[in-house]
């Protein structure tokens, strides 16, 4: 299961990390985004131990949005030693994520 991130632990459990940090910004009312839901579970629970997968509410947590720039979602950041490596926009196959996961291990 991929952690929640908000504005009170993302300094610490995202910026801080040295793996590499998934990060889904996604909103409950977001169709593509629950239908993404599923396969970023999954690859929380692939990676486990290898990298950080988790998820930002952007309606919980609109500072976090709008200091990294999201205004489509879901948008995925991929973000390694406090910077954003790289990053994806809209829903994608898990393959999709792999091949980005494994560009950035």
């Amino acid at each position: 299961m991929a952690a929640v991130y908000n504005d009170a632990n993302f300094e610490a459990e995202v910026l801080q990390s040295d793996k590499l940090t998934v990060v889904d910004f996604w909103a409950p009312w977001c169709g593509p985004c629950l239908a993404l839901s599923p396969t970023i579970d999954a690859l929380a629970t692939e990676y486990d131990g290898k990298i950080n997968v988790g998820k930002v509410n952007v309606d919980e947590n609109p500072n976090l949005s709008v200091e990294y720039g999201v205004t489509s979602i879901p948008c995925i950041l991929y973000i390694k030693n406090g910077e954003v490596v790289d990053k994806q926009v809209g829903a994608a196959p898990k393959s999709a994520f792999e091949k980005k996961i494994q560009q950035h291990l």
